[in-house]
């Protein structure tokens, strides 16, 4: 049974983890895995070099190309473009590691055991990660036992709120974000096959990326449709465009800036996990600071009404979005929302507190 880590996770994982360790992570494509290391590690001052093994035809794409030393008559290996020659450790980043050739993975050998390459040593604290994807639906290596057992192997899957409250802060289209906070199983969602030329295409974290900048660019036509079919699948696109035409959930700007008794008889109307994807929407618009933290009214206005929200949730009929709302304040995925109850919300942290221990 593999191991199971989420992006919060393989953060503290990498933070624990000796260089001298490598590190192979697994799971499907387009999840974020070399975007949320490359960022980890550069935040840190240390540099990454991401290689896709999957495109490399040769041994010498990895250890670089032979010359002859007219010195001693022997044969030596230029260093590649990647190798640092500073002196500095490095992260090395070993994308598509079970779609290399067999020829390449011997390379990988006395790089995974020895840091070294074509006798090169890479400098003192280099770390080696690999990635590699799972699964029926790709054509994979079979790798060797002995490369495998180099490796510290974790199945990385990152959950929708984790991607919900990066797309926030990236700035990512609104209907996306709240398409996927509503159907979180649709970021990775089931392929669509097509039968005539044997294609699968499913939505994917990446796509929905691309999905947001068209949004961003071009008004809803059916040519828009047909462009977003092709990125993420017709049955998701299908599925998206019915709820974005649909009835629109109040926004979170409108519950936490605006007049919120206005808000009521919309939010009366919203079934439970409706009201779970607001509780979602609300939390992280006061995460990601979608308002001014300078401005004293707007900071007062917010917690007033985040307050009022989670009262209104008190009736017996929201039971469960409340318990849902605790339950968000409560993770760790919120550390900016938490602080903000606490700083703004005092007697708003004392029923969230009390609401806990009741259940």
């Amino acid at each position: 049974m593999s191991v199971r880590i989420n992006a919060r996770e393989l953060e503290s994982l990498l933070e624990a983890t000796p260089a001298s360790q490598n590190i192979m992570l697994t799971g499907k494509h387009g999840i974020g895995k070399s975007q949320i290391l490359e960022k980890f590690f550069t935040s840190r001052g240390e540099r990454v070099v991401i290689l896709f093994l999957g495109q490399m035809s040769d041994p010498g794409d990895l250890i670089g190309l032979p010359r002859l030393d007219e010195a001693t008559g022997k044969t030596l290996f230029m260093p590649p473009y990647w190798f640092p020659t500073d002196g500095k450790p490095v992260v090395l980043f070993l994308d598509e590691l079970n779609r290399a050739r067999p020829e390449v993975l011997q390379t990988i050998m006395d790089l995974t055991l020895n840091r070294t390459l074509a006798g090169r040593k890479l400098p003192e604290g280099s770390r080696v990660i690999s990635a590699v994807n799972d699964g029926e639906e790709y054509q994979l290596t079979d790798l060797d036992p002995a490369l495998v057992s180099r490796f510290n192997i974790y199945e990385f899957r990152p959950t929708a709120q984790e991607w919900l409250l990066w797309a926030s802060k990236a700035g990512l289209d609104s209907r996306v974000i709240d398409f996927i906070s509503e159907n979180p199983e649709m970021l990775d969602g089931a392929a669509f096959t097509r039968e005539d030329q044997g294609l699968e295409k499913s939505p994917d974290r990446r796509g929905w990326k691309r999905v947001s900048k068209i949004l961003q660019t071009n008004e809803v036509s059916s040519l828009l449709k047909t462009i977003i079919a092709g990125i993420i699948g017709m049955p998701a696109a299908t599925k998206f465009f019915a709820t974005i035409n649909r009835k629109r959930l109040p926004s979170a700007k409108e519950i936490l800036l605006g007049d919120f008794a206005k808000q009521k008889t919309a939010l009366k109307k919203c079934s439970t996990p409706e009201l779970a994807s607001v509780n979602e929407l609300v939390f992280r618009f006061i995460e990601t600071k979608n308002y001014d933290e300078k401005d004293t009214e707007m900071v007062a206005r917010v917690a007033a009404n985040f307050a009022a929200y989670f009262e209104f949730l008190s009736g017996e009929k929201f039971r469960e979005a409340q318990a849902h709302f605790a339950n968000l304040y409560s993770s760790s995925l919120y550390p900016s929302t938490m602080t903000f109850v606490i700083m703004h919300c005092p007697k708003l942290y004392k029923k969230i507190t009390e609401f806990i221990k009741s259940i």
